[in-house]
């Protein structure tokens, strides 16, 4: 329990420890500890998805949610044995299983999330897409994924990304292949954005320089 709870207190980025990313329904429902076999991968792979991801996403909106994080390979496992929306292990290495490399040797980060300030604005009508097209210009991500519920998508990091979009939302399915080009122009795109908040413009009180690690 100690070593679990020190784990949760490491310091991923300005804004984000290690424990924001660790609650499961499934682990708290079925009993079920969410704890990783290799602790300094998860945490690489964590700094890696906060700080390139999470932070500028901070820096631009303001506060994000935090829907669903890290899973451990055993409880990746008994969701997806048990048909909790969970696929399986071999998928998720590098993806929810911060833990485990992928197949190729990637190391990998997996996060939902929703965005507040856009949430808001879908919910009156906002195409999905608009948000979509800005994290693609702006961010250095491997894979996003959107949701109906308040556009919540889920946001991955991975080494060698291929800076692909999927959506369950209308128009559904594959919006961006692996390393190919927008439907839309670059111009276009920008037009869909061009009344966000200004990329890392929100001002957060200055803090002393110290190690994310804490």
């Amino acid at each position: 329990m100690w070593s679990l709870e020190t784990l949760g207190r490491t310091r991923l980025s300005r804004y984000f420890f290690l424990r924001d990313f660790m609650f499961s329904e499934i682990s708290a429902f079925h009993g079920i500890p969410n704890v990783p076999d290799h602790p300094d991968l998860m945490i690489a792979a964590g700094c890696a998805l906060a700080q390139n991801l999470l932070d500028p996403l901070v820096e631009t909106f303001g506060p994000i949610a935090i829907r669903a994080g890290y899973r451990s390979p055993t409880l990746n496992k008994y969701g997806n044995d048990n048909n909790l929306n969970c696929s399986r292990n071999a998928v998720n290495a590098a993806s929810r299983m911060w833990d485990q490399r992928d197949a190729a040797g990637n190391m990998g980060a997996c996060v939902t999330i929703v965005v507040p300030w856009f949430a808001d604005q879908y919910d009156q009508g906002r195409d999905w897409r608009d948000l979509a097209y800005w994290i693609h210009d702006h961010l250095n991500y491997h894979e996003q994924y959107y949701f109906p519920k308040l556009a919540a998508l889920n946001l991955t990091w991975r080494e060698n990304p291929d800076k692909r979009i999927l959506s369950y939302i209308a128009p559904r399915g594959k919006l961006v292949a692996p390393h190919a080009e927008p439907p839309e122009p670059l111009p276009e795109r920008q037009k869909r954005y061009a009344d966000f908040p200004k990329f890392r413009a929100l001002q957060y009180p200055q803090t002393p320089a110290t190690p994310f690690v804490v």
